[in-house]
């Protein structure tokens, strides 16, 4: 008999509620992030693994539409704050 092969996720980025910031935002509405929706955001959000103690900024985050971008997260109590977002031009 064989056993699932499906391959196992980490439960912690499964679980993870994701907070973006109003300031990130109102960021969307500019022309540099024109095409990064709230949903990309959230996404890839969820993929960073392990947990953020300081505020970091990951770079090279595609989203639906094509346009590059970088978030500034870090993780408190309640979940994955994303601080801000900066599109790439």
């Amino acid at each position: 008999m064989m056993g699932n092969t499906a391959p196992r996720r980490n439960i912690y980025r499964c679980m993870v509620k994701v907070i973006i910031t109003s300031h990130a935002k109102k960021r969307l509405v500019e022309s540099r992030q024109k095409g990064i929706s709230v949903h990309d955001i959230t996404r890839e959000a969820k993929k960073i693994p392990g947990k953020i103690p300081i505020a970091t900024r990951f770079r090279g985050f595609i989203s639906t539409n094509g346009q590059i971008y970088d978030i500034v997260a870090k993780d408190i109590p309640d979940g994955r704050l994303v601080i801000t977002v900066i599109g790439k031009k």
